[in-house]
């Protein structure tokens, strides 16, 4: 069958592993120094693993491959985990009191991208007066679109913020007022590459992760519009429908408009 699958370009990878841990699957395995495609029926096609090459060595294109099998899938993490998989003693620990973490495979790369719920926020302390401290509603790590699994645990069922990048900037009170009680994931219509990849992982997160509702928040710029276009086409490609709220933001934070879409 012709499907999406990821094309690493061995010229361009200099093995430094970074793309190993987003792949929740552990279709990518460092071999012979190099970043590698283990078996083409172990690779989702999502791209979760792009953001994370320095060296821009990961595409996702279309070609002839066997179809994505989740039974050889946990096979394999199960190969993984018996071997250990040069898992560095770092990353083998458990992760800190009030986090979660999501299965991924047991590799070598960087720890900033491995997915991770936090403890609610709510359960916790802090005051989130204007004299007192805030206290924090993201949820979840990673957060950059490119870096987040479609259906990582945070995003089953979730109310989903699509948030443009520079949008917490603007608005003062972006945790209380629209991050409390949602998924999140960022991203940058203008600048950022791989937006079909982006478009992918929406649909997967409607379909797969059956996610309840998508907000899009946006600044008023043009190029900004582009968040919003890959939202609405993510809901026209996904076999499920879901609400989705568009949030359009001053440059100085005030709020816009605010429509269901």
């Amino acid at each position: 069958m012709k499907r999406q699958i990821i094309q690493i370009d061995e010229d361009l990878c200099n093995g430094c592993g970074d793309c190993v841990p987003s792949c929740a699957e552990g279709a990518i395995q460092i071999i012979d120094g190099k970043a590698k495609l283990v078996k083409d029926a172990l690779c989702d096609g999502l791209g979760a693993c792009l953001g994370d090459c320095p060296e821009g060595a990961l595409t996702i294109e279309t070609r002839e491959a066997d179809e994505f099998d989740d039974e050889q899938v946990q096979e394999h993490l199960g190969r993984l985990k018996d071997e250990g998989a040069g898992q560095p003693a770092a990353q083998a620990s458990a992760p800190p009191a009030g986090l979660g973490r999501h299965a991924g495979p047991p590799a070598g790369g960087c720890p900033g991208s491995r997915a991770m719920s936090f403890q609610d926020p709510g359960a916790g302390g802090g005051g989130d007066d204007e004299a007192g401290t805030r206290t924090s509603q993201l949820r979840q790590w990673p957060v950059q679109l490119h870096l987040v699994s479609p259906v990582a645990p945070y995003f089953q069922g979730a109310d989903v913020l699509l948030c443009a990048d520079c949008v917490p900037f603007a608005v003062a009170d972006f945790h209380r007022d629209h991050l409390k009680g949602r998924a999140l994931a960022i991203a940058c219509p203008k600048l950022d590459e791989g937006q079909e990849a982006y478009l992918t992982k929406l649909v997967s997160m409607i379909d797969d992760a059956k996610i309840n509702t998508l907000t899009v928040m946006i600044m008023q710029v043009p190029c900004c519009g582009g968040l919003g276009y890959l939202a609405k086409e993510a809901v026209n490609r996904a076999q499920r429908k879901v609400p989705v709220k568009q949030i359009v933001v001053g440059l100085q934070g005030e709020i816009l408009s605010e429509e269901w879409t």
